[in-house]
């Protein structure tokens, strides 16, 4: 069964680079029909769609987020990352990697990793 697991800095300051790291097992990044997204969720807020990275390589990203994000991945390590830049404290979240095996829904989920915009 496909497992994910996010890891990275907890701890990041404005205007650096957010960088969170997804390792997949159980499956491989490449498997037909994936779509390897990133969501997260502020304090007291819903969850947001940030992006995602297709089996294919190609990356499709929120456009409200558009300019600052980057989805990239190695297929040898089995993992895609997400980048962030110019953070704010509005940046502020729990971030988590989600697989959708390609039905349209969420199928597998990370436990997500709390990250904190601060000075």
């Amino acid at each position: 069964q496909v497992q994910l697991q996010e890891s990275g800095p907890g701890l990041v300051k404005p205007s650096q680079t957010l960088s969170l790291t997804c390792t997949v097992s159980g499956g491989s990044i490449t498997t037909n029909y994936y779509y390897w997204n990133w969501i997260r969720q502020p304090p007291g807020k819903g969850l947001e769609w940030i992006g995602y990275i297709h089996y294919s390589g190609n990356t499709y990203y929120s456009p409200s987020l558009k300019s600052r994000t980057s989805i990239s991945r190695d297929t040898a390590k089995n993992q895609f990352t997400l980048r962030l830049t110019s953070v704010t404290p509005e940046d502020t979240a729990v971030y988590y990697c989600v697989g959708d095996s390609g039905t349209w829904y969420y199928d597998y989920w990370g436990q997500g990793t709390q990250v904190t915009v601060s000075a």
